[in-house]
């Protein structure tokens, strides 16, 4: 009878460590119901291909969470054919023993799917798992792909500035980046100081790296302006097309 409360185990942990999962991937942003379908898929190894698993994938603690069920699931099934086997082996088609475990596993089974589909269970596991989650681990619920709207263009870029570009040697009040539509998150300069949301007092030096949001063709752009006549002409240009491009999408919003 080893064998079969080890199985019995086994189904109860997987259970748990499945409920688990669902909850700390909905810490992340994720609804609950697409939480626990890509908890139970990484689990059990399945992987369906969908537009969430790719939020997943791009997420890096959704990444970790579901590396970690792929690694216990590919353990918990492992153990669950071992502990099938011990139980069932060692009984004959004939011996009254076999009906037995089988009706008790089936008995073990509904309870456990009886338990989890009660709501008042459902709700009470899933709070002590969002409080343990909260307590004793440092989950980065925030999803910036979704928060910084990292799509119709829009990405996170970093600009190494060098000798003679455009944005070298200047304040950003000066360089005026928000009035072409590009946001500075952060600088680290060469002394590996970082200054996160920096001000318009803040000077940029040969070295730094900028951490900069805004259209993607615009930050390439920037990354290879150069200072001098073209470079100021370039910077009026892209001024020019953010406020066209700002008007165009307040009378959309009239419209």
């Amino acid at each position: 009878m080893a064998a079969f409360f080890a199985l019995v185990c086994t189904l109860i942990v997987s259970f748990l460590v499945t409920r688990i999962g669902s909850v700390a991937l909905s810490l992340t942003g994720m609804a609950q119901d697409s939480a626990r379908f890509q908890a139970k898929s990484a689990y059990t190894g399945v992987g369906f291909t969908t537009s969430e698993s790719e939020q997943v994938v791009n997420h890096p603690v959704r990444r970790r969470i579901l590396s970690t069920l792929m690694t216990l699931g590919n353990v918990g099934i492992a153990v669950v054919i071992a502990s099938m086997m011990g139980t069932f082996a060692t009984v004959s088609t004939n011996d009254k023993d076999l009906f037995y475990r089988v009706a008790l596993l089936s008995g073990v089974l509904a309870t456990l799917w009886g338990i989890g589909t009660r709501r008042w269970f459902d709700q009470g596991i899933e709070r002590l798992i969002a409080y343990a989650l909260r307590r004793w681990t440092h989950l980065d619920i925030h999803d910036y792909v979704s928060l910084l709207h990292l799509a119709d263009g829009f990405v996170v870029f970093e600009i190494c500035v060098n000798e003679g570009d455009w944005v070298c040697e200047k304040t950003l009040a000066d360089a005026m980046l928000s009035a072409e539509g590009v946001l500075i998150l952060g600088i680290h300069r060469a002394n590996g100081k970082y200054i996160g949301s920096p001000n318009g007092k803040t000077d940029v030096h040969v070295g730094d790296v900028l951490t900069v949001y805004g259209p993607q063709f615009r930050l390439e752009e920037l990354d290879l302006r150069q200072r001098g006549y073209q470079g100021d002409k370039a910077h009026r240009t892209a001024i020019e097309d953010q406020q066209k491009s700002t008007a165009d999408v307040e009378n959309d919003l009239d419209g």
